[in-house]
């Protein structure tokens, strides 16, 4: 277990290294902040003043070598429009975010996970042919349509919610419903192909043979088999949700971790834009690694070397 776990983080370190080289090269190919900064009346002095103050007119590699440096300091560079530091203003940004992912994903697990083991408890039935359906058109919907469909009938027609921003619960649920139905979607699926596998089972079949309760049957050991592919289903999930969904908070000017993405994009923002990636590939590597060794706890079977 221990190697396992020096070599997953050895992994870690050098897939974050490697973001880093590709997001740091990547935002500087979209153009020079420069040319936001100044419009189009500037001279020379004010361009060779700004590439100065912001290391601009060094060469890229050079560029990439101080922000490496500045980096194992904890300093991820100051944000080219708001002159303050990149991480703060992703600090500030992480509640919404995290609020959004906590509502969303609750909605998915709580309606998705009994909707599948009963669609597959169930198979072939009316029942059944419902849960698929919904899964169906869950994974068929875009989030930007869905969220736009949404506004238009609960926001505009029905005046029964605000159409965007972040000023209570009332403002959660129309982005809650947007991110939380594809996953709905997408958990009540793999629940059901795994809860068919295992209900195929032999230990399944003896349980039953000997008179264990079919609740008992169903709901302790058959879904704790089967959680395996919902939990690396969950883990992937949360890893987007944490960095934010930029459609949705776009959308729905939910003043999150997406929403400054998009802003900072479109400003050629770089040290927020590198900011931002770098730290959605934390969260993401470190939700896999969680859930690589959550498998060892779900299914006594798993072990490493």
């Amino acid at each position: 277990m221990r190697r396992h776990i020096l070599m997953r983080f050895l992994q870690a370190v050098v897939s974050l290294l490697a973001l880093s080289v590709i997001v740091f090269f990547l935002v500087r190919l979209t153009g020079d902040p420069r040319d936001i900064l100044l419009g189009d009346d500037y001279t020379q002095v004010q361009w060779d003043a700004l590439g100065e103050l912001w290391g601009l007119d060094e060469p890229v590699p050079v560029q990439y070598g101080v922000f490496l440096k500045n980096s194992l300091t904890g300093n991820l560079g100051n944000s080219i429009f708001y002159n303050e530091p990149a991480l703060d203003m992703l600090v500030r940004r992480i509640p919404a975010t995290l609020q959004l992912t906590a509502s969303a994903l609750s909605m998915g697990v709580l309606v998705a996970v009994p909707m599948g083991v009963i669609s597959a408890v169930k198979r072939n039935t009316w029942v059944d042919n419902i849960g698929k359906s919904i899964a169906m058109l869950g994974q068929s919907m875009p989030a930007f349509w869905l969220g736009i469909i949404l506004i238009w009938v609960f926001a505009v027609t029905l005046d029964l919610v605000p159409t965007s921003g972040r000023d209570g619960l009332i403002h959660l649920l129309l982005p809650t419903v947007t991110l939380g139905w594809f996953v709905v979607a997408g958990i009540m699926r793999i629940t059901r192909s795994a809860m068919l596998d295992v209900l195929d089972s032999e230990f399944i079949k003896l349980a039953r043979v000997k008179g264990v309760p079919e609740p008992a049957v169903i709901w302790n050991h058959a879904l704790r088999n089967a959680a395996i592919p919902v939990v690396t289903f969950v883990g992937i999930i949360l890893g987007n949700f944490l960095t934010g969904f930029v459609v949705v908070e776009t959308i729905f000017a939910w003043p999150g971790i997406g929403l400054l993405a998009i802003n900072a994009i479109q400003r050629n923002d770089f040290a927020v834009v590198q900011t931002v990636v770098l730290f959605g590939g934390v969260v993401f590597i470190t939700l896999n690694f969680l859930v690589d060794i959550l498998y060892g706890f779900l299914d006594p079977r798993i072990r490493f070397d």
